[in-house]
């Protein structure tokens, strides 16, 4: 159990003693109380385990599917399959998802610099547009393979091999899907999640292979197109779903549910009278919030500051991968006065 005032160890705040004698003691106030910027300590270590876990997933996966291309490259060698070679290079395309995705988590892993100020989270972003086109690509060549094999049939040879190897294909890559997939939704990396639904898409090959032997198998020579162009239309509808996945997280998009507890739990905080802007957003698999709140205008700087503070805090510890809050207290608007941060927000919320 985390210590609950380990926080406060941790914490650096600009100083607010200058004075401004030529402003109003509202603007001074607001000017003194913005902006506050508090970083945890306690959640860099769970945010560098996460990536440790991203790679370590990553690595995993690549010797599962590294070996299981292996084997079915044996087969494919004895039997001269060609539906099982297509499988086979679906495979290995797959494994080498792993390559650009684990770059990514390398690099988010390295510090911000003054050209990078948030880091290079961003980099798992544009790994989940190299996997989605991978996908896609996977598509095209199942789709073309699919038609080429309806008007031109080939026959299968070493059908139990064939079928041993199909089989081999699907479990390797439902499990790799289902390792993937888990791990990526528990660090929340949109573009690990992206690749397990790649390997699924492996498996629907291999079943396709599978299927594909046994209706030759049956004397049904059309059996390998008809299946490869089902197994396309299946893996069209796991490109829709990662794109959308990968698109929402470049558009900085969030689950609203966490928007909703945000606020909630703002509201409880003892000394807010009020939420004005709240904005998340991901970078990698880590949260950041960006928040104004208002408070009673009469407290004392100090006490705001705690205020603020204690906000932060419970914001931290309510989102799950929050890593940072940059919390901005205005105090309350005088009778006849409107806050421009809650007008703002009503704005954009109509």
């Amino acid at each position: 159990m985390s210590d609950p005032h380990r926080h406060d160890r941790h914490h650096r705040h600009p100083r607010h003693d200058e004075p401004t004698p030529s402003h109003g003691r509202w603007h001074r106030l607001a000017h003194r109380l913005t902006p506050h910027s508090h970083e945890s300590a306690d959640k860099l270590d769970p945010a560098l385990e996460s990536s440790a876990r991203g790679l370590r997933a990553l690595w995993v996966s690549l010797a599962v599917l590294g070996a299981t291309a292996m084997a079915q490259a044996a087969v494919v060698a004895a039997s001269g399959s060609v539906a099982l070679l297509g499988d086979t290079v679906h495979n290995a395309a797959d494994a080498l998802t792993a390559v650009p995705l684990g770059v990514a988590f390398v690099l988010g892993r390295r510090a911000a610099t003054r050209r990078f100020t948030y880091g290079y989270g961003r980099g798992e972003d544009l790994a989940g547009v190299v996997i989605v086109l991978t996908i896609a690509a996977s598509a095209v060549l199942a789709a073309w393979t699919a038609v080429d094999r309806l008007f031109d049939p080939r026959p299968v040879a070493h059908l139990p091999a064939v079928a041993v190897a199909a089989l081999a294909g699907f479990a390797g890559n439902e499990w790799v899907a289902r390792y993937r997939i888990r791990v990526g939704r528990e660090i929340g990396s949109a573009a690990l999640v992206a690749d397990g639904l790649h390997a699924r898409t492996d498996g629907f090959t291999s079943l396709a292979v599978l299927l594909s032997a046994g209706g030759a198998a049956l004397g049904w020579r059309l059996a390998d197109p008809v299946v490869g162009l089902a197994i396309t239309a299946a893996i069209t509808l796991v490109l829709r779903d990662a794109a959308r996945e990968v698109f929402r997280r470049l558009m900085d998009a969030v689950d609203p549910a966490l928007v909703d507890r945000a606020e909630r739990v703002l509201g409880e905080v003892p000394g807010v009278r009020g939420v004005g802007e709240l904005r998340l957003r991901w970078i990698g698999h880590r949260l950041r919030a960006e928040v104004a709140l208002v408070v009673d205008g009469e407290v004392t700087v100090r006490r705001a500051h705690r205020i603020a503070v204690e906000a932060e805090h419970a914001l931290l510890h309510a989102v799950p991968r929050l890593t940072a809050a940059l919390v901005h207290a205005d105090p309350a608007p005088t009778p006849g006065e409107t806050d421009p941060h809650l007008a703002l927000a009503h704005h954009a919320g109509a």
